[in-house]
């Protein structure tokens, strides 16, 4: 799929704000789809089911026999004989294997679909996680430089008098607790990003943005699945089955028709000769007896196994989208309440000025930077619930 189809394909979801975010996932999942070994073996297995779905839509092998006769008397003489013959299903059946054949060749394209989805959708999901991390990490980096230095200047302030050790140890804490933070953010980072180069069939990959796109969640979802249904390669995969079942079902009723043998024969002995056709005709008394019967109830069961799979696929499918507009509004409250929110250099200079203490600074410091972890894990979960809803557009 190229960058273009996967721009407009977003937008059946939402409407990006922000590209740039978005195009660097696709460059990843591009290249992913180039290089995964999964998707590779896959293509070759499709390739070798394809052909195999091609066997036995032909008729038979001609058949050739070859008979030499001794006589037991010298003017009996010896006697030749041979043959050769072709057997043929009735006409139609011809037409419905190589129908079959290729609504099976159909069939096993949409399964390569689904399972390059599977794929992609997983390495989708482990790029929001990098994301998550990369900003994470960020934010923690930030933090963790900011309380150093502080850390110091309390040190050269004890060292003077001017702090209390309770003072210091109380920001030396914080201290920890922050670098322990950030190394596991960035040990976090790591596995991700090793996740990406193995989905990458273990060639280097890298991923460094640390933004979400922005968004604009559509308000109804009726009209959304609707148009999201058709793309459901699941649903798509059912009806295929039921399509194959039904021209299963006419092969076998001209299966369960005469079969034709036709061919020519000759016969010798000493100075006589006898030549002349072969005609013959299978009749289908119990061979094939209930066949089309139990092809018929395997119609009707994949029929009924469609329902089911679509009902199921509404119903989850809504659920994960009323998970994903809360999470929409839930976002939409943190951005608003950090706008109209203190700063961290507001927090600094009340300290400065003695409008709080070392404590109450600690404390809305650490409330400051809870929030804006708060803000990233809801844009992460939010962005692998919208991944998942839009999973037949990768």
């Amino acid at each position: 799929m190229n960058k273009n189809r996967m721009k407009k394909t977003l937008f059946l979801l939402l409407f990006i704000i922000e590209l740039e975010p978005v195009v660097a996932q696709i460059d990843v999942l591009q290249e992913i789809e180039r290089n995964n070994t999964v998707l590779s073996a896959l293509r070759q297995q499709m390739e070798a089911d394809k052909t195999e779905n091609k066997i036995g839509i032909y008729p038979e092998n001609p058949e050739v026999e070859f008979h030499y006769l001794w006589g037991n008397l010298a003017e009996m003489g010896n006697r030749v004989d041979w043959s050769a013959s072709q057997s043929f299903d009735f006409p139609t059946a011809y037409h419905y294997k190589r129908k079959i054949s290729n609504l099976k060749n159909q069939q096993l394209e949409l399964q390569y679909r689904i399972d390059r989805k599977d794929v992609l959708s997983e390495a989708s999901s482990v790029c929001i996680q990098l994301i998550y991390w990369n900003a994470l990490s960020e934010k923690l980096k930030e933090r963790l430089d900011q309380i150093q230095q502080m850390t110091n200047a309390y040190q050269r302030r004890y060292e003077t008098g001017d702090a209390s050790l309770l003072d210091l140890n109380k920001i030396k804490y914080d201290l920890l607790n922050v670098r322990k933070d950030h190394q596991n953010a960035l040990t976090e980072k790591e596995f991700f990003q090793l996740e990406l180069v193995r989905l990458n069939g273990g060639i280097s990959l890298q991923l460094s943005t640390r933004d979400f796109p922005q968004i604009i969640m559509p308000d109804h979802f009726e009209q959304w699945y609707k148009d999201q249904k058709e793309r459901n390669l699941y649903l798509k995969q059912y009806q295929q089955e039921i399509n194959i079942g039904k021209e299963n079902e006419k092969l076998q009723r001209s299966l369960n028709l005469p079969k034709i043998t036709a061919g020519y024969m000759s016969e010798s002995v000493l100075t006589e000769r006898f030549q002349g056709l072969i005609l013959g005709v299978s009749i289908p008394l119990w061979e094939n007896k209930n066949t089309v019967k139990q092809i018929k109830a395997q119609t009707l069961a994949n029929q009924e196994l469609e329902k089911n799979a679509a009902l199921r696929d509404y119903y989850h499918t809504e659920s994960l989208f009323k998970k994903a507009l809360n999470l929409y509004r839930i976002l939409g409250e943190i951005k608003n309440q950090q706008e109209e929110d203190y700063t961290v250099g507001l927090l600094n200079r009340s300290l400065q000025l003695g409008e709080m203490s070392l404590t109450e600074f600690i404390l809305e410091l650490n409330v400051y930077y809870d929030m804006q972890r708060s803000k990233l894990e809801t844009e992460r979960d939010l962005h692998l619930i919208i991944s998942e809803l839009m999973q037949w557009d990768l």
